[in-house]
């Protein structure tokens, strides 16, 4: 039994070694798994963490290439407008130049028109001063009445056409007596 009891102790003891060798090896074996998915991880979150940069600075572009287009279109816009403003404000003051010589015409041709007037004016003034008066008739005086008193009537007014013809009238008569 001693044999026996050695031997099963030898078995055991070899059983031991290898349970202990094969766990060992398994650790190991493990612990490389381990180190090795841990690797993978921080270079998955490292990768992940690069995209997300790659990514924010993509939209940063692509919102600075859409604003930077846009804010080129406004300024093109802008240049336009301003363009076109200028070249109103040219011509503004081209018409503003030629404007001066014809308002100087204007205030001229106003004079004229003004001195002009005044001498038709003196002119028919001067031909009824010229012009021989008709002898007045003497009214015979009479001794007035008591009237009744009566509500006054309108004056009756002539109107310029007549006013006109009366005087043209008057003028041709006159003429005809000096050319006696």
């Amino acid at each position: 039994m001693t044999k026996e009891l050695t031997e099963l102790q030898k078995t055991v003891h070899q059983t031991k070694a290898k349970f202990l060798s094969t766990a060992k090896k398994a650790t190991k074996e493990l612990e490389r798994q381990q180190k090795r998915l841990k690797k993978e991880i921080s270079q998955a979150n490292a990768r992940a963490k690069r995209t997300r940069v790659q990514l924010q600075k993509k939209t940063e572009r692509l919102v600075n290439t859409t604003a930077a287009k846009s804010k080129r279109e406004l300024t093109k816009q802008i240049r336009k407008l301003e363009k076109m403003l200028d070249g109103a404000k040219k011509e503004a003051a081209e018409l503003r130049q030629n404007l001066v010589p014809v308002m100087n015409d204007l205030t001229n041709a106003r004079d004229h028109l003004s001195h002009a007037l005044h001498i038709d004016r003196a002119l028919a003034k001067i031909r009824r001063q010229l012009k021989p008066k008709p002898a007045t008739k003497k009214k015979k005086t009479r001794k007035k009445a008591a009237k009744k008193k009566t509500a006054k009537k309108r004056t009756v007014r002539k109107k310029p056409a007549a006013k006109k013809a009366a005087r043209k009238k008057a003028a041709a008569g006159s003429r005809a007596a000096t050319a006696k």
